[in-house]
């Protein structure tokens, strides 16, 4: 549940939703419980009084032969009638009376079981009255409709809902109604819950429907950004919708234009630095020729040379930056043998290590660029390069390892600086001008991705770390021999023939 509600806006909006229809429902549940409970018990007190007036009437129109008959067939599960020849001048010894006329069973029309129930409550009541607190009486004569004769009501306490009533007929005789039914006044009825169900299906639906308006948007914006991330060209996202996401879509589409701007800006004034100091250096280079002095007039030469190549290697470096290549899904494991088996035929010392088939999105020619840059480093200082592609469960790493000096631990993070060198494995005779590292990170991280250096025991561990989103969907077992599967599973090596 904290899962959903963490990493799910839907989830989250659906459950706020439910919650508040539950807070909504608890609060109408604590303010009308009684007056449900009220309005039921009038309902029932004005039909009672109806029922006992139109009763009243009719006796007092039919002989007094037929009132047994008619007072019997009138009478309910929870309603008995009879007559008196005195009212309720004794309101206790009248409930008393109440209470025994209700116990009895109406033959031939209420259920024996129902009976039993009316029974059961009948005699609890009996049982439970107290005698020195008498039935609350309430006269009723000359109240109008219904009654314009003697009348007198009843609030039997001793059973539940109890009432009674006394009207007195044309005759001088008293017609007696008593009442009492369990009227449930349970909030939580079927209907009710059936009730709350169906708003919460609608209200959920409509929560899901509001929520998935909202988190498309941001979904959207999101995929944006990890592909601007990426160094991919993003199309600007639709700038509409409620004025929170409209905002927030101009606001990365102007991000985007602004950082393309600067990227292009920055890469057009080290073109031109380079350009102008192409002049310059022609012009040293043309005196340089002038000096008589052999031993200064190669090192003049050397020293003027070096500042060409630092000035070329800086504008490749800045267009590396700017450079939009089209990302593609390709096999990684075989752009690396590629790679490898391109170097071999160059005389380079690699081997490369064969695993599952992987499928990645990326830019193949500047990962290769940043592969090539690792490998070369690496057989150049440690002799010889060993590369592997190892698939993890959130991304994938290619590994190159060699068998040199390794970097010293202060150094890791130094080493990837534009321009910098280890003069004690790396010097200028042998190495370039100190980008290469640095272009390679710059496309690792264009990728979503970072190179990290690991030493060994003897040699050092170069890994590229790239993101994958889903490694199931991206990894396919390669077909590997049976017989070299058995002494490697799941990954096998091979040397490169130079």
């Amino acid at each position: 549940m904290m899962q959903l509600w963490s990493r799910s806006l839907a989830a989250r909006f659906l459950m706020l939703v439910l919650l508040a229809l539950a807070l909504s429902q608890a609060i109408t549940f604590l303010a009308f419980w009684d007056e449900r409970g009220q309005a039921l018990h009038a309902a029932a007190k004005g039909e009672f009084v109806s029922r006992t007036s139109s009763l009243a009437l009719l006796l007092d129109t039919t002989p007094p032969s037929l009132r047994p008959d008619i007072l019997n067939v009138s009478g309910t599960a929870y309603t008995r009638f009879w007559t008196s020849g005195d009212g309720p001048s004794n309101p206790f010894a009248w409930q008393q009376e109440a209470l025994t006329q209700l116990a009895k069973p109406l033959p031939g029309i209420v259920a024996g079981k129902y009976a039993a129930y009316m029974r059961g409550q009948a005699s609890t009541a009996v049982d439970a009255a107290d005698p020195s607190v008498p039935p609350r009486m309430v006269d009723l004569s000359g109240n109008g409709r219904p009654f314009s004769r003697p009348a007198k009501f009843l609030y039997m306490d001793a059973a539940p809902n109890g009432m009674g009533l006394s009207v007195r007929l044309d005759d001088g005789t008293w017609l007696n109604a008593a009442y009492a039914k369990a009227m449930p006044n349970a909030f939580w009825t079927t209907q009710s819950a059936i009730s709350l169900a169906l708003t919460a299906l609608i209200l959920s639906a409509i929560a899901i429907f509001g929520a998935r308006a909202i988190a498309r948007p941001m979904r959207r914006l999101a995929n944006a950004a990890e592909l601007f991330g990426r160094g991919e060209a993003v199309p600007r996202l639709p700038e509409s919708g409620p004025d929170d996401i409209r905002q927030t879509a101009e606001a990365f589409n102007r991000m985007q234009e602004r950082l393309q701007r600067f990227v292009e800006d920055r890469t057009r004034m080290l073109a031109a630095v380079s350009h102008d100091l192409r002049t310059p250096l022609t012009s040293l280079r043309l005196r340089a020729e002038f000096v008589q002095d052999h031993d200064l007039q190669e090192k003049m030469l050397k020293t003027i040379e070096e500042i060409q190549i630092m000035t070329e290697a800086a504008l490749a470096y800045a267009r590396e930056d700017a450079t939009v290549e089209t990302t593609r899904t390709v096999d990684l494991s075989a752009l690396v043998g590629s790679l490898c088996d391109d170097l071999a035929e160059l005389g380079q010392n690699v081997t490369v290590s064969e695993g599952p088939r992987v499928l990645y999105r990326c830019r193949p020619d500047s990962l290769r660029r940043a592969i090539r840059n690792l490998v070369e480093n690496a057989v150049r200082y440690g002799e010889h390069a060993t590369v592997s592609v190892v698939g993890k469960d959130d991304g994938l790493d290619i590994v190159v390892e060699d068998v040199g000096p390794g970097i010293p631990t202060s150094a890791m993070e130094q080493v990837f600086a534009p321009f910098f060198r280890l003069e004690q494995s790396r010097n200028r005779d042998t190495g370039g001008v100190g980008l290469g590292l640095s272009i390679a990170r710059t496309i690792a991280r264009h990728h979503g991705g970072d190179i990290i250096f690991e030493n060994r025991p003897k040699g050092l561990r170069a890994i590229i770390r790239l993101p994958l989103i889903n490694m199931t969907e991206q990894l396919a077992p390669a077909p590997t021999p049976v017989s070299e599967a058995a002494d490697l599973p799941g990954l096998r090596s091979r040397p490169v023939q130079t």
